[in-house]
């Protein structure tokens, strides 16, 4: 579905999968399986007997689900807004009064089985979705908030149905595939107002290396090394997120020899090679017709992640690739003739 010009019409459904994203971003910032060995789910950052060391990891991790609404809202007015998840658990109760002040629809999920409840928000999430779709023929925008590749069927049936399709998740723990069905995938570190924070190194010590009171027995002989800010180590260009099945949030390999300026400049040229296949092959194109093609082959495509305030100023980036000149308020791009790219 193109996206409905006027903000005004468009009626957004934003659908939350709470664990998924806390999850992740906690994976993201403290490194694969974090959250289970630092046994995040049972952890009450309240009591006495709380690890200081957890609980500053944990609020290093949380989630500004102020800057995902604002986000959702964007794109018109929020007449279904959901989140699903375990409330009982510590960790999620926390935000209870965050959500709630954005009239968030907080749909428990019980419990069932030690896995948690990961299959119970897929299936439920789905589900109301896809009621929602038949219930509210006027629902213009679907947003789903989650990486998980079990959402990829739901969001090309709410393509299918004539929705726009936003995804929202966290750089290392969102499926290719899913950001590839939608029509647009942002990046959670990408939304205004997320403010960057560095990874921290991975804990050496195991839950069974930890007392009873939560704490570390030993610390780790050596001193491991500091990872690498998340601005610097995550890609957002393009789809570079993985999935297992093994273990839904584990935080992927990075890709070897993958830069993404150069993925970026390459998406760029092929979009315009497009649109000049389509008419005369010197033609100038509208630069908001080249990123709407852009992010169609590639919904999660941001310029700001790879430093650029605007679309214009990373165009004017690649003007050894491409001309770019203004035609009163219309901006018009492309492809500098082969033999003829700036030296």
């Amino acid at each position: 579905m193109t996206e409905p010009n006027d903000a005004n019409d468009a009626r957004v459904g934003l659908y939350i999968d709470f664990d998924n994203i806390v999850i992740s971003r906690y994976q993201q910032l403290h490194g694969r399986n974090a959250f289970q060995r630092d046994g995040i789910r049972d952890f009450d950052r309240s009591s006495r007997d709380a690890d200081p060391e957890v609980a500053a990891r944990l609020a290093a991790a949380t989630v500004d689900f102020n800057a995902i609404i604002d986000f959702a809202a964007s794109f018109g007015a929020l007449v279904v807004n959901r989140a699903y998840a375990d409330w009982s658990v510590p960790v999620n109760a926390s935000y209870q009064r965050q959500l709630m002040s954005r009239a968030v629809d907080l749909t428990q999920l019980f419990t069932a089985t030690t896995r948690g409840t990961k299959n119970g928000a897929d299936i439920r999430l789905a589900v109301d979705v896809v009621e929602d779709l038949f219930r509210l023929p006027d629902l213009t925008h679907v947003i789903i908030v989650a990486g998980d590749s079990d959402y990829i069927a739901l969001a090309q049936k709410s393509k299918r149905l004539g929705r726009y399709v936003v995804g929202i998740g966290v750089a290392g723990s969102t499926s290719t595939s899913l950001a590839a069905a939608c029509d647009e995938f942002e990046d959670y570190d990408s939304l205004p107002g997320i403010v960057k924070v560095a990874a921290t190194a991975p804990v050496a010590a195991a839950p069974a290396e930890r007392s009873r009171s939560g704490k570390k027995a030993a610390e780790p002989a050596e001193e491991p090394p500091k990872a690498a800010p998340v601005e610097a180590r995550r890609f957002t260009t393009i789809p570079m997120f993985s999935h297992t099945d093994d273990s839904q949030f584990d935080e992927p390999e990075p890709a070897e020899d993958i830069d993404p300026q150069t993925v970026a400049t390459e998406l760029l040229v092929r979009a315009l090679q497009i649109g000049h296949a389509k008419g005369d092959a010197d033609e100038w194109l509208n630069t908001g017709t080249v990123k709407n093609q852009m992010r169609r082959m590639d919904p999660s495509f941001n310029e700001r992640p790879l430093g650029y305030r605007s679309f214009t100023d990373f165009l004017s980036s690649r003007g050894d690739l491409a001309e770019l000149v203004e035609d009163g308020p219309q901006r018009l791009i492309r492809l500098r003739p082969e033999g003829n790219a700036k030296q």
